[in-house]
């Protein structure tokens, strides 16, 4: 069932990142899609077919726009599983350890205020990203001081902390004299894939993601016990505050960079993870890569939706996943209240 989900997924993945980079503004033809993207990866001979405009459009602008696209949604998902595996809670998401709310003061005050940390032409991303990883680092202070690392402490750390850094990024905007870049601020609140490049944070955000999917697919079956209990999980040799520690650290590094790429993206970590569940079962070694293949999926469709329904003009991807989202989270609540009940 896992494999056969899995192969399908594939395939819908790359029929949909084919997809992705033909739509738009300017519609691109499927055949000019494949043979610009086959002539500047395989090196195949170029076609008269296509002009140099077409070839910009899909291999400068548009390519990595839906590689990022994939890439934030795999992190995403596979983050909001392991997260909810962490904290014991179907209704816990990435941004609940206060990951986003740093990322999002980081970029606010890179924006509002210049503040470049000797960062050059990355400084949105780059300030996004140590934003984040401060965020992570205070959650865990917080949590820590308590004694140890529980589920539930944690929990309550990223509550904490995230309204305490969404209140010093509303600061900064209120301070801010600029209303362009106040602007600038919420958009990228909203989410954002109009920053995608090639370059370097790109290829970093692929690693970082590959390999967290990877390491949290190998490590499914402590996940399975961690979810159950930290009882079960000490009978089952797994060391629970560590496990969880170890979590913590892996689950904001794919955050922060997935986050300070495409600013905040709600509901794909929240969504994601019951559809996988529902799939092929709560095992995480299963469903964590159809979460993964999941998420990447509905982000380039979300994006693709961004980009056509008022073009020219683009709507935060945030908006749209949003409103897929939303309608999911009462269901599910509906659910929840039915089996407690």
């Amino acid at each position: 069932m896992a494999r056969r989900w899995t192969g399908g997924l594939l395939v819908v993945l790359l029929v949909s990142m084919v997809a992705g980079t033909a739509l738009g503004a300017i519609h691109v033809p499927f055949g000019s899609v494949v043979q610009v993207v086959g002539h500047h990866l395989f090196l195949l001979p170029a076609e008269q077919t296509w002009s140099a405009p077409r070839d910009s459009i899909v291999w400068e602008v548009r390519l990595p726009r839906v590689l990022l696209a994939a890439v934030v949604g795999a992190g995403l998902a596979v983050a909001g599983m392991a997260l909810q595996a962490m904290v014991r809670n179907l209704l816990a998401d990435p941004y609940l350890l206060g990951v986003s709310s740093g990322a999002s003061t980081g970029a606010a005050a890179a924006i509002l205020f210049g503040v470049t940390l000797g960062l050059g032409e990355h400084v949105l991303s780059a300030s996004a990203f140590v934003g984040a990883i401060a965020a992570s680092a205070l959650v865990y202070v917080v949590a820590r001081s308590a004694g140890r690392v529980t589920s539930t402490r944690l929990l309550l750390a990223g509550v904490a902390v995230g309204y305490a850094l969404q209140a010093v990024t509303s600061f900064l905007i209120f301070a801010s004299d600029s209303a362009e870049g106040a602007r600038s601020v919420m958009f990228w609140l909203l989410g954002s894939l109009a920053l995608a490049a090639w370059g370097q944070p790109l290829a970093v955000a692929v690693v970082v993601v590959l390999l967290a999917v990877a390491v949290l697919t190998v490590l499914g079956r402590q996940l399975d016990a961690l979810a159950v209990g930290d009882e079960t999980a000490l009978a089952l040799g797994v060391p629970p505050e560590r496990f969880r520690t170890g979590l913590l650290v892996l689950v904001a590094l794919c955050v922060a960079v997935v986050v300070s790429a495409a600013g905040a993206v709600g509901f794909v970590g929240l969504v994601v993870p019951h559809l996988a569940r529902r799939a092929v079962g709560a095992a995480h070694t299963r469903a964590v890569p159809v979460a993964a293949l999941m998420g990447a999926i509905l982000l380039i469709w979300a994006d693709v939706l961004a980009r056509v329904l008022l073009a020219p003009q683009e709507i935060p991807i945030g908006i749209i996943t949003a409103v897929v989202g939303a309608p999911f989270l009462l269901i599910l609540v509906r659910r929840l209240q039915a089996t407690a009940a």
